[in-house]
């Protein structure tokens, strides 16, 4: 059986890739390279659900930048 994860890519400041799944509590990666961070966070999935074989099935809407003055 296959299942279909939303993956939250971001980019820190030293240059890795992070990569979040938000409906498997904990689940997260870093790679250096894009390739490697999708090898990576598809392992983490795997071993995640493993673990505990339970996630949520929120609907993606989209991703919103916000503005706040710091």
């Amino acid at each position: 059986m296959k299942k279909t994860f939303n993956v939250i890519i971001e980019k820190d400041e030293d240059g890795y890739f992070i990569a979040t799944v938000p409906s498997l509590k904990g689940c997260h990666t870093q790679a250096k390279s894009l390739d490697k961070l999708i090898e990576r966070t598809k392992e983490a999935i795997e071993l995640c659900l493993e673990v505990e074989n339970e996630f949520t099935e929120n609907e993606f809407i989209g991703v919103q930048r916000l503005a706040v003055s710091v």
